[in-house]
């Protein structure tokens, strides 16, 4: 169930005050990593419950050198490309224009700052086919998106948008 005050901020109707289909109950996800010997030369894995990653290996050099393999900064680009497709694709629905197609790319930058390795920016790329809908409402939508999906929230970084309506 969530309040009226919480309804409201959510942009459901004030109707929608007791409980809404889209009401999901707190959240926890998770996924694990072992780190094995020094930065340089150690080894490390990645394992999500969902199966979707089980032990992916990530080196030094998957992450700061052309090594293939995956590594955290990619994971975070594949999480903020989908969060903001559905996020993307929610606000065009909730805007009478549902979508047919959405496909968006994230690039992480990692830099080197005084701090250390940094994610300095996250640039999101979208191209999406939208029946109906206007260059200023998709331009709209799009940068509601940006703003308001969970991964975007929780980034501490510039991030950028760029969107095309196919």
């Amino acid at each position: 169930m969530i309040s009226r005050l919480a309804s409201s901020l959510l942009g459901f109707p004030s109707h929608c005050a007791g409980f809404h289909p889209f009401d999901p109950p707190e959240m926890e996800r998770q996924a694990s990593a072992v780190w094995n010997g020094t930065l340089r030369d150690g080894n490390g894995t990645m394992t999500a419950p969902s199966g979707v990653l089980h032990n992916a290996s990530y080196t030094f050099g998957t992450r700061f050198e052309a090594t293939p393999g995956t590594n955290p900064e990619e994971l975070i680009a594949a999480a903020h490309a989908g969060c903001f497709s559905m996020a993307f694709s929610g606000k065009l629905t909730a805007a009478g224009f549902p979508p047919e197609r959405i496909a968006t790319t994230a690039t992480v930058t990692l830099e080197k700052t005084e701090a250390g390795f940094t994610i300095t920016a996250v640039h999101l790329k979208t191209t999406a086919r939208v029946p109906g809908a206007s260059a200023e409402v998709f331009a709209a939508e799009a940068e509601s998106a940006r703003q308001t999906c969970p991964v975007s929230r929780v980034l501490n970084t510039r991030i950028t948008l760029d969107a095309t309506l196919e």
